[in-house]
């Protein structure tokens, strides 16, 4: 099963760790950093694999909260079925700096995932690649 990485740019060293993870637990997982070269059409690309993958991880941290790429990625999986009950959203960091009122509504109702900044324990990202596969 494919899964989407959603994130702010500035999120890579972050997304890296949960990416190793997901593998590990038999993920593909999809994410810009790794997935996109230089001369690639990202819109294209990124719509693509929005297509191909079959689960959603939402970074949501202040920086994705304010991204128009996160956004958009959100409301392609919430647009179709392929991403029910595999659309994911992360809470990382200090909750003081996620107000309730920036996190969309709709990610507010589905089941969450709260992680350190770093997230480098495994033990904080196992659980996202358990729920994943628990609806495969």
């Amino acid at each position: 099963m494919q899964v989407f990485i959603s994130h702010a740019q500035t999120d890579e060293p972050l997304v890296g760790t949960i990416s190793a993870v997901l593998k590990e637990a038999g993920l593909e997982v999809w994410e810009a950093n790794s997935c996109l070269i230089p001369g690639d059409n990202f819109g294209h690309e990124i719509a693509r694999a929005l297509e191909e993958s079959e689960a959603m991880v939402v970074l949501l941290t202040p920086e994705a909260l304010h991204s128009p790429w996160v956004k958009w990625e959100i409301e392609s999986a919430l647009s179709g079925t392929r991403y029910r009950n595999r659309l994911i959203p992360v809470l990382v960091g200090d909750p003081q700096q996620l107000p309730e009122d920036d996190i969309p509504w709709i990610l507010q109702r589905l089941p969450q995932f709260r992680i350190s900044e770093h997230g480098s324990d495994e033990t904080e990202i196992k659980p996202i690649a358990d729920a994943i596969l628990s609806h495969a």
